[in-house]
């Protein structure tokens, strides 16, 4: 396989938004559980600790690389469209479920941060 740089700098480009469009539509009732199951399986082949062809420097990690954007990718391909182009615009819009979720999850850092910070004051001596 003969792939450019430029071919492999837009695919990479594109994980991350592959990855948003993936996140939402996992998230989103209106997918069947199939194509969920299947790119769940695929994405847990590549976090899992058997690492086929790691031993060869640089292809070791592409191909787990490559295996998450074609498991991405083929799930985007199994979705409804007009659900694709719903969470699509959702994200353009930055109203999606990850924007959401993403918000949630700063609150609670933010939250979490506040109370050790006051659980920190309130260990210091106490002036005057």
């Amino acid at each position: 396989m003969n792939l450019s740089f430029r071919h492999v700098r837009t695919l990479v480009q594109e994980v991350p938004i592959h990855a948003k469009l993936a996140y939402c539509l996992l998230r989103d009732e209106r997918v069947p559980a199939a194509p969920k199951a299947a790119v769940l399986a695929a994405l847990g082949l590549i976090v899992s600790p058997i690492d086929f062809p790691a031993w060869i420097p640089v292809l070791g990690e592409l191909d787990m690389l490559a295996l998450g954007i074609l498991a991405v990718k083929t799930f985007i391909d199994a979705v409804p469209e007009e659900v694709v182009a719903d969470t699509r615009k959702a994200i353009k819009a930055r109203e999606s479920v990850w924007d959401q979720d993403r918000e949630a999850a700063a609150d609670l850092a933010r939250e979490g941060l506040a109370r050790v910070v006051e659980n920190w004051r309130s260990r210091l001596p106490k002036a005057g």
